[in-house]
């Protein structure tokens, strides 16, 4: 019979021996598998949303929306940075719930 700290060891060994075996196999893992936040909730498109969906982003308010709809077209979304609509500190609040669509 195995002692504690034996069945322990062995344990530890096969959680480790699992976590090499299926480490290299994520990069390969269909895309549907993998789940993100962003995922769950839907991107509002800078380039068409009313005042009223911007306005429901943190740290966007009247005046913001107003610049980012009078800026448009975006061909990125960063360019709400780049053109000094927003802070880079309020566009990294907001940036994995945006995106810049293309006609």
């Amino acid at each position: 019979m195995r002692t504690p700290k034996e069945q322990w060891v062995g344990t530890l060994g096969l959680a480790l021996m699992l976590l090499i075996v299926i480490t290299p196999l994520l990069p390969i893992l269909p895309p549907s598998s993998v789940t993100y936040a962003a995922d769950k909730e839907e991107l509002i498109d800078i380039n068409s949303a009313t005042a009223d969906q911007l306005k429901t982003l943190k740290g966007v308010g009247d005046a913001t929306a107003e610049k980012i709809i009078t800026g448009r077209p975006y061909a990125k979304k960063d360019e709400l940075v780049q053109k000094k609509i927003m802070h880079r500190a309020a566009y990294e609040q907001i940036k994995y719930k945006i995106i810049a669509k293309q006609k």
